[in-house]
């Protein structure tokens, strides 16, 4: 690292956003952490870390809200919600904030930063989507659909601002054991179903920690997921006939 990169993260109060922030600053980064807990924020405030509290969701100028950060060379979108439901007893309420925290407001928060970047002639947006984006599963019919949404958006952004020196990585983990998985599935059966095949979050940190340096298109975790996504693309009923098991368990 030749410099103190300034780094933007979203949802830097909870799981893997929270984890990533303080693993950052200990290894020299300036970073800047979003989120709306403000007891995590004061505890990263007195680790020396830049805080802004916020709602992305509803802030109506970003001006305003990154006038001290100004341009960061990294914005990381960690920040994301999901409810796993049949589509049949989903609440439409869990349905409009799963498009707004894990679409919208990644999408106009880069379109953002985005302009600063092509001034400037560098920057890199990093994207924690989900194998889900890849593969859908019942009882994720919604949360599919976001990350499938910020995948698509990904993938031509990257094309659109690779001129004006930006990169765009996505990060694409399977399950991660974090407090995510609780709040998303309150039964405990996914959990449950899928306990062996969790990923730590210092996996994902350790993931997202190495392109900061070294971009590159995406990461697929575990490794073996890429496999399973490009298996779906071509035998789609075979990959839905052997993973419905671990998805729609009672």
């Amino acid at each position: 690292m030749s410099k103190a990169k300034k780094i933007l993260i979203t949802g830097a109060t909870s799981g893997v956003g929270l984890m990533l922030a303080k693993t950052l600053h200990e290894a020299g980064y300036e970073i800047w952490a979003t989120g709306r807990n403000t007891t995590v924020l004061n505890s990263l405030s007195a680790d020396g870390i830049h805080t802004i509290e916020a709602d992305l969701t509803s802030v109506q100028s970003f001006d305003s809200l990154f006038i001290d950060m100004k341009t960061p060379d990294s914005v990381i979108h960690c920040a994301g919600v999901g409810t796993f439901s049949y589509l049949l007893d989903m609440d439409e309420g869990d349905m409009e904030k799963m498009l707004q925290v894990n679409v919208l407001a990644p999408m106009k928060l880069t379109k953002y930063f985005a302009q600063k970047m092509k001034t400037r002639g560098s920057g890199h947006f990093i994207f924690v989507a989900s194998q889900a984006g890849k593969v859908a599963t019942p009882k994720a019919s919604v949360y599919a659909a976001s990350k499938h949404a910020i995948l698509g958006f990904a993938n031509a952004i990257r094309m659109e601002l690779k001129e004006f020196g930006v990169n765009v990585t996505t990060i694409n983990p399977g399950p991660i054991d974090t407090p995510f998985l609780d709040l998303a599935d309150e039964t405990g059966n996914y959990r449950s179903s899928m306990k062996e095949h969790l990923l730590t979050p210092e996996k994902v940190v350790a993931s997202i920690e190495q392109v900061i340096e070294k971009p590159v298109r995406e990461v697929d975790l575990p490794s073996y997921m890429g496999i399973t996504s490009k298996l779906y693309a071509i035998a789609p009923s075979i990959v839905e006939t052997v993973g419905k098991k671990y998805f729609t368990k009672k």
